[in-house]
């Protein structure tokens, strides 16, 4: 078998590269030498470098939609970036690049096109992010999650295929997540609540400010992002608080009875394949493009979620919805289970497949 080389990319927060790790092993299945360009000190230098995947680092600046003297100078590193990407492309010559979006995969993209190499990228959420825009005249093909997302992409280089879910995730064991977590009291059912890889103040917070009236009824465990643990709360029985977990993150969701969300979509449909009753409480306008109010909806409109709006979210709301849920969870269950959503690696392969041989 000929060998094949591909070069990811992505970056700027988990969900911008642990959906690239669900493809890689079906990817070194096949053949092919899977690399990574990302940045110095990103969030994706880490997770790759610990997957044991060679890593190239590249100049990257952060796209923003809020004045910052930053924005002056960042459009050079862009630039600069996709230099040190082109040198990259030429020195290893890959048959196709995947790009799962974030700042770091614009210049990615760029030096790809320039150098004749087929791009192939992932949208999670309904429309397009501001990364994504910017690639996709660059892109080859672009690969979406949700059917109405395929207007959202201009040049008819749409493909619906889902999103990439990892098999780690699916072989979770409940007894290894409860152990990590050490509860004394296992008849009580577990609350999940997770608020992204860089956490979710506000939901930490409005947790935090009811969590002995939620302790009486659930166990809880919190993951509430890199610099939020709360010291003062470690000793309180049936809470336990990570900043970020990655090998265990299957047991502890498997662990899971009911979860608390954010809505980006490669949360969202983690929970779907694993059939999770969840509550989902997207990013507010204020503080995003709105993409997770849209993911939101569209969960709330096929039954597989309750939702909070941010706005709305206070002790009362969040203790309410707990309570409803919990009570309600059979009918997500089924829900979920009726999804005709299946696990997108295999079509996002294909279409890797099917540009990839063209070199």
């Amino acid at each position: 078998m000929k060998r094949r080389k591909i070069i990811m990319t992505g970056g700027g927060s988990a969900g911008h590269v642990t959906p690239n790790l669900a493809l890689v092993p079906k990817l070194l299945e096949l053949g092919y030498e899977v690399q990574y360009i990302g940045t110095k000190d990103g969030i994706e230098s880490s997770i790759i470098k610990e997957a044991r995947i060679k890593y190239h680092i590249i100049s990257s600046g952060k796209l923003r939609r809020y004045f910052d003297i930053k924005n002056f100078t960042d459009p050079f590193r862009v630039i600069k970036g996709v230099f040190d990407a082109i040198s990259i492309m030429r020195r290893e010559k890959p048959n196709v690049v995947f790009s799962k979006g974030g700042f770091v995969s614009v210049p990615v993209v760029i030096a790809a096109h320039f150098c004749r190499i087929p791009a192939i990228a992932h949208e999670s959420d309904m429309t397009p992010g501001l990364a994504n825009r910017l690639a996709v005249p660059y892109c080859t093909k672009v690969c979406v999650t949700f059917p109405e997302s395929i207007n959202n992409i201009k040049g008819n280089k749409a493909v619906l295929t889902g999103t990439p879910i990892r098999k780690e995730l699916l072989k979770g064991n409940k007894d290894i997540g409860l152990e990590i977590c050490g509860f004394r009291n296992l008849s009580k059912p577990v609350l999940f609540v997770i608020g992204g890889s860089l956490g979710a103040r506000v939901i930490n917070e409005t947790l935090r400010s009811c969590l002995d009236e939620i302790l009486s009824n659930y166990n809880i465990i919190h993951i509430c992002g890199k610099g939020n643990i709360d010291k003062n709360l470690d000793k309180k029985n049936g809470y336990v608080q990570f900043e970020y977990v990655s090998e265990e993150l299957p047991h502890l969701m498997n662990a899971a009875d009911l979860v608390i969300s954010r809505a980006g979509a490669n949360s969202i449909f983690e929970l779907l394949a694993l059939r999770k009753p969840n509550i989902l409480i997207p990013l507010s306008k204020k503080s995003s493009r709105g993409d997770q109010i849209l993911n939101a909806q569209s969960f709330k409109k096929n039954g597989y979620s309750l939702v909070i709006e941010e706005e709305q979210l206070n002790p009362k709301s969040l203790i309410k919805s707990i309570d409803e849920l919990s009570e309600n969870r059979k009918k997500y269950i089924k829900a979920m289970s009726e999804s005709p959503v299946k696990n997108g690696v295999d079509n996002i392969i294909e279409v890797i497949e099917k540009y990839g041989k063209s070199l």
